[in-house]
């Protein structure tokens, strides 16, 4: 059954050219809370620290906070970019992530070539590939530029085919950062209503976002991130007057 585990879930960056020893001790003394020295006499940031929490089916899930606070931090984690070095993680059920609109795309190939390659990944034929090709294209409406290479693309045009190709395959489990709000407005009706099938079909949403009229319509609880740390679970209305 679809569902996310985090037990004492540890997320930590290097940061490198940071050997000389005053440098390392100025830093240090600035900034206690996030960054730490590690076994290795390195500098690292602590990007998520000691988080827990389960996620089951059904759950509507928003992930709130400053910038900063690790919220897309958590989202990759999740969608498996990043690898813990604490702590264990356990996500169950088919991950469908809109959060990083250049994730995973090709940008010296074109638009249609990303869409087969994608479908191909999936488990698709080369025909059904070739059918959601034109599936994305016609939504995207992008055109004779769905024949280009994507490195020519516009930002907008980015997040139409990224959002296009991520909403063709309904996923168990849906992680969505808020770059989904950009693009123009006809494009966003459009895909709002997409978006709301997929945020109900989905046994499980995870989104994270600063704006608090999607959080009160899509979500039923919410998980306030301060630091890398989970200061505040529960449900939404609870967490949200807390602030």
């Amino acid at each position: 059954m679809p569902h996310i585990l985090a037990d004492s879930l540890t997320i930590e960056f290097p940061l490198y050219h940071m050997a000389a020893r005053s440098l390392k001790k100025r830093i240090l003394s600035r900034s206690p809370l996030r960054l730490r020295e590690d076994e290795s006499h390195r500098v690292v940031v602590s990007a998520l620290r000691d988080l827990n929490f389960r996620i089951d089916r059904g759950e509507r899930v928003a992930l709130v906070g400053h910038n900063g606070a690790g919220k897309t931090t958590l989202l990759r984690t999740l969608a498996g970019v990043y690898e813990p070095v604490g702590g264990r993680l356990e996500v169950a059920g088919l991950i469908g992530s809109l959060i990083d609109p250049s994730a995973g795309m090709d940008q010296e190939s074109t638009g249609r070539e990303n869409i087969v390659l994608r479908g191909l990944y999936r488990g698709l034929s080369e025909a059904e590939s070739e059918a959601m090709a034109e599936e994305v294209g016609a939504f995207s409406g992008l055109g004779e530029f769905l024949d280009v290479p994507v490195r020519t693309y516009s930002a907008g045009m980015q997040v139409r085919l990224s959002f296009a190709m991520a909403t063709m395959i309904e996923p168990e489990v849906l992680l969505m950062d808020e770059w989904f709000l950009a693009g123009d407005a006809a494009f966003m009706e459009k895909a709002r209503e997409k978006l709301a099938r997929l945020v109900g079909s989905a046994d499980i949403l995870v989104l994270a976002t600063h704006d608090m009229a999607v959080v009160r319509e899509w979500c039923t609880r919410a998980i306030r991130l301060e630091a890398g740390r989970v200061v505040a679970d529960g449900p939404v209305e609870e967490v949200l007057e807390e602030a």
